[in-house]
Formats: structure tokens, sequence, C-alpha cells
């Protein structure tokens, strides 16, 4: 063969080979890929565990909220590994109002969670009110574990509620101080809620006498703290506190990772509001309402970033919905900043009250966008400084009302204790981040005031702000007229011949939980959420059980196929 026509032939079996090589290849790669997306689209499907690490009483004393007065470690690098959010507020100053508003994802004005608090004590001796009760938020309103509990999600609350209401036996399958994720069925989805209290306000006086991890001399004090050593000594137990929710913290994520879940979990780090220390807790202004906020995704996605947006507490509960793939009810207030049904638009305004503290009464409202604060005080001719019993237990607070009657604090120390207020608040949060100089009455201010007033306006209509009406007379609302909570319908159970069973329940807005039962089998330790008909086998019993939040539980009703 001629080596021209040799060398044709070769190279059209090269050719040849070549092509097919590439065809296979490329056969090769798109199976790859598609395996790549099948897997990925299964593994997308699974619901991704939740974990709530919340604390109490802390603004964001944090190195990376550029705080370095207490080292967090664990604290740190959970930032590190996940999103940092850097304009975060709570709807409230203090801990039963403002967990009422992230439990609902509504605020508390709306739900009638707004008096600080409702159950365990509500001082009748002096208010005249009952000594507890669960407030009656609207039918519509629930509390939003329910609808992860019916998509699948075991739900655990270790352990502070807190929330204005005792929970229907539908939010929750475990609430105590050992509740924990470990005790789900294998593979099953969690959402975890763990409350660290050892922040707390009443921390500072229990935990004195326990070793200090934060020099006294060095901590940095605001201007309306007078410099002495015992407010610096509660300042530094108080941070002290800080370092060793850390160690707690790091507790929590070592177990985590020990049970290998943390390429599956979805962590948050949150605060129900500010600081835990006079004339901050309980306060409207910044320091009372802003909080840190750190979530870390599976695989430390968006590891580092930091975030802007202006973000609700009542923003918590649609979020945590959304990232399970559930749509948010349309009562909800807040918007899911994360996850399927984020929310794009961003809240140009937030928004906070602050109602009866104890046995004090008050009517504060303020809205905040990205710069200035607006504080409407309903009850101008009161006092700005509450007397409330729970503080007087804290040295510094007792120390501050002494030198205060002697004459020994200074104008800025003195703000606290002036004997009425101004109607109208106004403060450049940037400028002034103490919110010290009331800016209402600075003509050059006036259009800022005038948009903020009419945005506060709005804002009370559409929430239906119960705050207006008297307590009292607000309980013999929720009441309906009578001296005790109403009852829940007793549930109504009808059973076809298809061996499915259905639940109903007369009363608007009542959860309905069941429990099936086989002959001699152990029932079941939580009740599980109705949503369906169920199917039932020859010998198995269902147990159910109906409650509207604020209404006493129904009467269990059972059947037996």
């Amino acid at each position: 063969m001629p080596t021209l026509t040799r060398k044709r032939t070769l190279d059209v079996k090269y050719k040849t080979t070549m092509t097919t090589r590439i065809r296979v290849f490329s056969i090769l790669a798109i199976v790859f890929c598609n395996c790549i997306i099948h897997a990925y689209a299964q593994s997308s499907s699974q619901p991704p565990n939740i974990l709530w690490i919340s604390c109490e009483d802390l603004s964001p004393h944090f190195e990376f909220y550029g705080d370095n007065s207490v080292a967090t470690p664990n604290l740190s690098r959970l930032s590190r590994e996940g999103i940092t959010y850097d304009n975060v507020f709570t709807t409230a100053g203090v801990c039963a109002p403002s967990r009422c508003a992230i439990i609902t994802g509504v605020n508390q004005v709306t739900a009638g969670g707004h008096n600080m608090r409702t159950l365990l004590n509500t001082f009748p001796e002096k208010t005249g009110l009952p000594q507890a009760y669960s407030i009656v938020p609207p039918a519509e309103i629930k509390a939003f574990p329910e609808f992860l509990r019916a998509k699948g999600y075991y739900c655990t609350n270790n352990s502070k509620t807190d929330y204005q209401f005792e929970a229907p036996p539908t939010v929750w399958d475990e609430v105590s101080d050992k509740a924990t994720w470990r005790n789900r069925k294998e593979g099953q989805p969690f959402f975890a809620v763990f409350n660290i209290m050892v922040t707390h306000e009443s921390q500072v006086w229990f935990r004195k006498n326990h070793p200090m991890h934060v020099d006294p001399a060095n901590v940095k004090l605001p201007p309306f703290y007078p410099d002495t050593k015992t407010v610096r000594n509660d300042v530094a137990r108080f941070l002290s506190n800080v370092a060793d929710l850390d160690s707690l913290v790091g507790g929590l994520l070592h177990q985590l990772e020990e049970d290998k879940l943390t390429d599956n979990t979805i962590i948050f780090f949150w605060s129900d509001h500010g600081d835990g220390l006079p004339f901050f807790k309980r306060e409207l202004y910044d320091r009372g309402l802003h909080v840190p906020l750190v979530i870390r995704f599976p695989g430390k996605k968006d590891a580092g970033k930091r975030e802007a947006r202006l973000i609700s507490s009542i923003d918590f509960a649609p979020t945590v919905l959304s990232l399970a793939g559930i749509k948010p009810p349309s009562y909800m207030q807040g918007k899911a900043f994360l996850g399927k049904y984020k929310d794009d638009k961003p809240h140009q305004y937030i928004y906070a009250a602050r109602d009866r503290m104890d046995s004090e009464y008050e009517r504060v409202r303020a809205v905040r966008d990205t710069q200035y604060k607006y504080i409407r005080n309903f009850r101008p001719e009161l006092p700005l400084y509450q007397n409330v019993e729970f503080r007087l237990q804290q040295d510094m607070m007792k120390e501050m009302l002494a030198m205060r009657d002697k004459g020994e604090l200074n104008e800025v120390q003195m703000k606290w204790f002036v004997p009425n207020k101004p109607a109208e608040e106004l403060y450049d949060v940037r400028s002034d981040p103490y919110e010290l100089n009331n800016l209402a009455t600075d003509p050059k201010q006036q259009a800022t005031l005038i948009r903020l007033r009419k945005e506060m306006d709005r804002w009370l209509v559409q929430v239906n702000d119960l705050g207006a009406t008297d307590e009292k007379q607000l309980i013999s609302k929720m009441w309906q007229g009578g001296d005790h909570p109403p009852s829940t319908a007793d549930v109504v159970i009808k059973a076809t011949k298809d061996n499915l069973v259905t639940l109903s329940c007369e009363t608007k807005g009542a959860s309905i939980g069941y429990k099936v039962v086989g002959d001699g089998e152990a029932e079941p330790a939580s009740w599980s959420v109705y949503t369906k008909p169920i199917k039932l086998s020859k010998g198995q019993t269902v147990k159910a059980v109906a409650q509207r939040i604020g209404f006493d539980k129904s009467k269990e009703s059972t059947i037996k196929m």
C-alpha cells in the first residue's frame, strides 16, 4: 500500500476512534452529571435538621460584632462558618412578650401577649388581675413548631417556653430539661431548641461569687452608668457569664458532631432581647432590642458572610418553616429571609412595644429604619424609670438609686430618672448609638419625624394593637365574658367501613392531637398532629384531644376498631 494511502487510512481510523471515544466520554459525562443531579435532588428533598441555640438577655457582645470584652471561641467559630446578621431586633426588650412574637411569627400586640407577663405572676395585689392566665390569640394563630410536626419533624424544647400561653399538646414532642433530638425515630428530621439561661439578668446576682473571666477594671461602661466598683463588678459578672455561655454552646456543637449530624443541620444562635442590665433590658432603645444572630448551614455554605438586612424576631418563625420547605401561613407578620419561600423584599421598618412590666403599667411603641428610631410614649406623664421589684436584686441597681437620691449622678446618668417623658422621641441611631440626643424638636429633622410618625399610625391600625385595651377588659374578651378560660369542644371521631378515621372539633382555631395504640402496645409519649384521615388496623385504638391556644383542653375522645 502506498505510503499516502496508508496515512489516509490511519487518519480515518484515528478520527473514527477519537470520535467514538468523545461520544463515549460525552455519554459518560452526561450520565455522571445526571447521577449527581439525581443524588442532589434526593439529598435536597430530605428536610434539614434545625437546631436553635437561644440565650437570654444578651446584646451582641462578641468579637465578630466588634466587641472584644470577652473571648467566645465557640461562637466565633460559628460566625466564621456561618452567616452573621448585623441588624436583628426583637419586638420587645423583655422575654415573655418577645418570645410570644418569636413562637407565633406575629407581633405580641396582635396576639395579646404584650404585657409582661401573663403566666406565673401578674402581681394581682397591685394589678387586680388573675394570678396567671394564658392569652387567647386570634383563632388562626399557632405556635409554629406545630407546622413542622405536621410534616414529620421531631420537635423538642430544652426547656424554657415563656410564650404567654400554655402550649397545646400538638406543639412539642418533648419539653423538659432532658429534651433532645436523640429520642427521635431513626432518620426523622428534628427541630430542637436549647435555651441557655446563664446570661439571664438574674444570674448577675445568683452567680456573683462564681469565678470571673473578665477584669472589672477593663470593662467599658456606657455613659449613663456611674463609674463605681459595684457597677464594674456587675458588668464584669455579666460578661463573665457570656464566656460561660460560649462553653455551653461548644458542648452542644460537640454533641451534634458526635452524632454525625453537623452535615445535615442548620444551626441558629440568637438571644431573646438585649442585655440583662439596668437601662438595657425592658427598654425600646437599641440596647434593649438589638440581638446577635448567626446561622450556620451544612457544608459551611456562605461561611463568613455578613448580612445587613433589617430583620425582626417575628421573621424567625417563617424563616424556619421556609427552610423546612413549608410555606409560612398568611397570618404571619414576619418575612422569611432564607429558604424556599424567602421574601426578597426586606423590611423597610421594624417595630417594638413596651407595656406592663410586672406590676408597672406603661405603653410605648417604636418604629425603626436603618438610620432612625421613632418612639411614641402614650403615657408621657409617667417617669421613664419603672420601679420593677425584680431588678432591685441587682447590686448596681440599688447603688444607682441611692446615688440618684443623694444627687451624685451627672446629667446623662439622670436621663433615666426624669419625672416624665416627651410624647415623641427621635434618634439617629448611627451617630447616637446610645440614643441620648432626642431630635424630635430639631427643625432639621421634621421631615423624618413626620415620616416615622405616619408609619407608626399606619402600623398601629394594621396590626390591631391591643395595647390600647385595658388588660382586664382584654381578658374578659378572651374569656368570652366569663370568669375563666373557655373549654375546647371535644373531638368528634367518625369511622368509615374501610377503617379510616376522621377527627373534627367545632372550636374555631383548635388543634387536634391523636395517638394510635395497638393491643398490648405502650401508648406513644406525644400527640401527633392531625392533618388527614387515619388508617387503622383491627384492634387499634385512637385517642384524640383538642385545644385552642388559651382555652382549656378538651376531654379525650376514643374509638377502637
